[in-house]
């Protein structure tokens, strides 16, 4: 198993929950996770929330702001004060040996300093666990052609067993 293990796959697969599933009961992981924003059923936006406990949003149809994905206005501020800075605490943290990132997507792609602290996540010795997006563009590209990157493909048939597969090579690996 490569040192980095990203997730791609259609939106909506369970990519995050495979991700979730993989570190729950794991100790020493440090970053950030995602989840949708509902109210009455209807997806509103995205949250942020780093395994240190803060909250953000990186996305919401509310949002005014001059970076949008879709009917979404992206949070720059909260990506790069709070997923951003939860990958360097990880990075510079001893006690954390797993850097979670959730997700490498376009909403991320607006933050040149979100970018920087995903490559310094990368090319640290610590592992690095996210989801990295099905679209290609260049900084993506670049992520998938790394060779201490390794994609697994997140199906509908997969994603129940992948979890516990991936946690026993995990620990097997330290």
């Amino acid at each position: 198993m490569k040192k980095n293990i990203l997730f791609t796959g259609r939106p909506g697969v369970g990519k995050t929950t495979v991700i979730m599933k993989l570190i729950s009961g794991l100790k020493e992981v440090g970053g950030f996770y995602t989840e949708e924003i509902r109210q009455q059923g209807e997806r509103k936006g995205f949250r942020i929330i780093t395994l240190r406990g803060k909250k953000g949003i990186l996305a919401h149809k509310a949002l005014n702001s001059p970076y949008r994905v879709g009917k979404y206005g992206v949070n720059i501020e909260d990506l790069e004060n709070i997923a951003g800075r939860s990958i360097s605490f990880a990075v510079n943290d001893d006690k954390k040996k797993i850097i979670l990132i959730d997700e490498i997507g376009r909403m991320e792609l607006y933050s040149p300093k979100f970018q920087e602290a995903v490559i310094k996540a990368l090319d640290s010795s610590k592992r690095v666990i996210g989801t990295l997006q099905e679209r290609h563009n260049k900084f993506i590209d670049a992520i998938r052609k790394r060779e201490d990157v390794e994609l697994i493909e997140v199906t509908l048939e997969n994603r129940k067993i992948l979890p516990e597969e991936l946690k026993k090579e995990l620990l097997d690996a330290d």
